[in-house]
């Protein structure tokens, strides 16, 4: 899989000899707000969901990282010497390579290593002007339905095993106002709600 991600010699081979495979079950937190970060993850197989947590515990939700993919706000944090921003959940049981932190910047000498660097920032950067646009300019329900249809794509499923409270929770709002728009949203034949699950049926 490494070979499909960079295919400079020099560079797979660092990977290979430093870099460690991890197989992460589903729900596990890889890292959350605090935490100092030892490894940058890279995504091989599976997918992780990116959560903000404020100091209150509140949590909005950023983005998905998918096989190929690593996290621009953990780069962010280990080139500035910062703790974790961020919580890190595997929506699916996820295979990840565990970049030594300490290997960052050395590894800046291959063009390869620098331009990946550089395309994620870059991809991430987009997704959370997204997150921002939705949050400031949008409706509610334009942010449920995005983060509906985001962790429908991760995990590969119109129907979502997941609590009303628990969106809410990832949405930082109440859990009435959760209930009240997804019973518009069904209504408008967007979402057909179950009992703790909810199928999307667009996007």
């Amino acid at each position: 899989m490494i070979q499909s991600i960079f295919t400079e010699k020099e560079l797979v081979e660092e990977l290979e000899k430093n870099a460690r495979l991890k197989l992460v079950p589903k729900d596990s937190i890889l890292t959350k707000p605090g935490d100092d970060i030892v490894f940058i993850p890279i995504v091989l197989k599976g997918c992780i969901r990116i959560i903000r947590e404020d100091n209150n515990g509140k949590e909005t939700f950023l983005y998905h990282l998918y096989p190929g993919q690593t996290c621009a706000m953990s780069l962010t944090c280990c080139q500035s010497g910062k703790k974790s921003m961020i919580k890190a959940i595997t929506e699916i049981d996820t295979e990840i390579l565990q970049i030594p932190v300490q290997l960052m910047e050395e590894w800046h000498k291959y063009a390869e290593w620098r331009a990946y660097i550089s395309n994620n920032y870059q991809n991430r950067f987009a997704e959370l002007i997204n997150v921002i646009d939705l949050i400031a300019f949008s409706n509610m329900d334009k942010q449920l339905l995005h983060y509906l249809t985001e962790r429908s794509k991760a995990l590969n499923t119109k129907v979502l095993e997941i609590t009303h409270q628990q969106i809410a929770d990832e949405l930082h709002t109440h859990r009435e106002a959760v209930s009240r728009l997804l019973r518009t949203m069904e209504q408008k034949k967007l979402v057909k709600l179950g009992r703790n699950n909810i199928e999307v049926l667009t996007g």
